[in-house]
C-alpha cells in the first residue's frame, strides 16, 4: 500500500462527524468534503443518516452510522431497532459499540449473541458491521477476548474507540487486535488520529480503517504535486 498517494490515504477514512451539537450545514460541509476527496465513507450521528445519503447520491463515500453509542449499554432490542431505521434510511456501515459491561463481567455469550444478531442483519441489508470496543476501558485480556468473539460473531471490523471515552486508537491496541482478528477481519482505528503520521503508523499496525475528524488536513500534508498518479485537482480544494 502506498501511503504516500491521496488517493490511497483517503480511501482508508471515514470521515467523522459525531459531536451532538452539529448542526445541518456542518454535516453538508462533511458530505462535500468527503465527495470530493473520495473518502470511504462520512460517519454520522444517526438523525443525519437519511440528509448524508442525499448529499452523497452519486458519490462512492458510503455512509456510516453509530449504534448503542456511545456507551453501548442499550438492550439488544433497542440496537438491533437502531440498525433496522438506519438501513432503512440508506446506511452502508453500521459502528456498533460492544455492550463493554457485560463483556467484563465475564458475559461472553450474550457479546458473542448480541454482535452475531447484529451482523446477520446488517448483511441482509447489504450494509458492514464495525464493533466499537472502547479499548481505553479494557484490560490486555480484555481486548483479547472482544476481539476474538466479535471474530466469532460475524462481523466485518473491529473498532478501536468512540471518542467519548478515556484514551484513543494505540499502535499497541491495533496490532493486538489485528493479531486476533487475523487478516480476514478489518481493523478500524479511531480516536486522537490527526495527522498524517499517526495514521501512516496505524496502517502499518494493521489498521485498514482510519476513523477521524481531520481527514482534510490530513491530506493536506500531502505534497500533492509530488505524488505520482494525483493532484491538488484530483483531492480538490478545501
Amino acid at each position: 500500500m502506498n501511503l504516500d498517494r491521496p488517493d490511497t490515504i483517503a480511501a482508508l477514512i471515514d470521515h467523522t462527524l459525531l459531536k451532538p451539537d452539529s448542526p445541518r450545514a456542518d454535516i453538508a460541509r462533511l458530505c462535500a468534503e468527503a465527495r470530493r476527496a473520495a473518502f470511504a465513507s462520512v460517519c454520522v450521528n444517526p438523525f443525519w443518516v437519511r440528509f448524508a445519503k442525499s448529499e452523497l447520491e452519486g458519490s462512492p463515500a458510503r455512509v456510516c452510522t453509530v449504534i448503542g453509542f456511545p456507551l453501548g449499554a442499550n438492550e439488544t432490542e433497542t440496537k438491533v431497532a437502531e440498525a433496522q431505521i438506519a438501513l432503512a434510511h440508506g446506511a452502508g456501515e453500521l459502528d456498533v459499540v460492544q455492550n463493554i459491561g457485560a463483556l467484563r463481567s465475564g458475559d461472553t455469550q450474550f457479546v458473542r449473541e448480541e454482535l452475531k444478531k447484529l451482523a446477520d442483519l446488517a448483511h441482509t441489508g447489504g450494509a458492514i458491521l464495525k464493533v466499537i470496543l472502547e479499548t481505553g476501558l479494557l484490560s490486555a485480556e480484555e481486548k483479547k477476548i472482544s476481539s476474538q468473539l466479535a471474530a466469532e460473531s460475524g462481523v466485518d471490523f473491529v473498532k478501536t474507540s468512540t471518542g467519548f471515552s478515556p484514551g484513543g486508537a494505540t499502535v499497541e491496541d491495533v496490532s493486538l487486535m489485528r493479531s486476533i482478528v487475523g487478516s480476514e477481519i478489518g481493523v478500524k482505528a479511531s480516536g486522537g488520529i490527526r495527522t498524517l503520521a499517526a495514521l501512516r503508523d496505524m496502517v502499518r499496525a494493521g489498521a485498514s480503517r482510519i476513523g477521524t475528524s481531520s481527514g482534510v488536513n490530513i491530506l493536506k500534508e500531502l505534497d500533492l504535486g509530488t505524488n505520482s498518479g494525483s493532484s491538488a485537482t484530483d483531492i480538490g480544494n478545501y
